[in-house]
């Protein structure tokens, strides 16, 4: 049998776990056995298990990919010149997470809400996810301190503060969009404005 190309190998890793992300926006990760995700995949048993052994590996992989997905959003707004300033900022990732929720076949917000459950059951799963996390708060730092120099924040702001903000802000909007109402960008600038000015009151 000839041997299968990177490219090869990568798309078939890439259908497995998209067939996978079906199962689990449709079932729930604890609902969906490993038959149901080689059913939709369309590929043998052992076509599949070359790729992943087992459905921790395919839910492993599937949290790596959304939490990658977040921390790219800064990276990508990192390289922008000029840097967006934050209402920008605001209204990118509130894009962003809406076009999670766009695919025909499966949802990566809802996907999200589940790794978040699962890393609290499996500890190594709750360190990996932990460290990319503050990675993306890494980079929610360095955009405040972009702010900081081109004058939308005060001198004696706090980047760190103003980065944990935004991270719990944007996984709160994934909450908001599941169990409650979605919330724009015009609308969370004025509240966080409104917030800012009642904080600063004396």
């Amino acid at each position: 049998m000839p041997r299968l190309s990177e490219d090869t190998r990568a798309k078939r890793r890439q259908h497995i776990l998209s067939s996978a992300w079906i199962c689990f926006s449709r079932d729930g990760f604890h609902a969906t056995s490993m038959d149901d995700l080689i059913a939709a995949t369309g590929m043998s048993s052992s076509a599949v298990y070359r790729y992943f052994r087992s459905k921790e590996e395919l839910i492993d992989a599937t949290a790596e990919v959304g939490i990658g997905l977040v921390r790219d959003i800064f990276a990508r707004i990192l390289e922008t010149r000029p840097t967006p300033g934050p209402s920008q900022t605001i209204a990118t990732i509130i894009g962003e997470l809406r076009s999670r929720t766009q695919h025909p076949d499966y949802d990566l917000s809802k996907l999200a809400m589940q790794t978040w459950a699962e890393a609290l059951r499996r500890p190594p799963l709750r360190e990996r996810t932990r460290a990319l996390y503050e990675e993306t708060c890494g980079h929610l730092a360095e955009l405040a301190r972009r702010w900081q120099e081109n004058g939308h924040l005060p001198a004696d702001a706090d980047p760190e503060a103003a980065a944990s903000v935004i991270f719990a802000l944007m996984h709160g909007l994934i909450v908001c969009h599941h169990l409650a109402a979605d919330v724009g960008a015009d609308e969370l600038v004025r509240g966080l404005s409104t917030l800012g000015s009642g904080l600063s009151a004396p």
